[in-house]
């Protein structure tokens, strides 16, 4: 018979294998990266104290009234995280995209934190 490939499964497993290697500081926070089929969410995550610094989501801010499963809600929820960030005092931060391929929506997300004002 054929094997059934569970993708949920492998997409923990890499999810583990990044952040093994993935910590965010208090000067360099960790960017989570949650994607569902209709929201994305993102957060900036201090890992030696275990706090979340600032966070976006398509259910806040510009893309509230709009779709929220697009690339473009996805890089208004960018640049919304960048702005917190910002007056937060961070700068930089270390992309961790939980998993998922940096296509798309995470791509999208991404280019919006860097227009407004983060580095990674």
């Amino acid at each position: 018979m054929y094997k059934r490939i569970d993708r949920k499964a492998i997409k923990v497993k890499k999810h583990y294998r990044i952040r093994k290697n993935i910590s965010g500081t208090a000067d360099c926070p960790r960017l989570v990266v949650y994607r569902s089929n209709k929201h994305i969410y993102a957060q900036l995550i201090d890992d030696v104290k275990g706090v979340t610094l600032a966070a976006a989501s398509t259910l806040e801010g510009a893309c509230k009234d709009t779709y929220g499963g697009n690339a473009a809600a996805a890089e208004k929820t960018g640049q919304l995280l960048a702005e917190k960030a910002v007056a937060a005092g961070i700068k930089c931060a270390v992309f961790d995209r939980g998993g998922l391929m940096y296509h798309g929506r995470i791509a999208a997300l991404a280019e919006g934190a860097r227009k407004g004002g983060l580095q990674f």
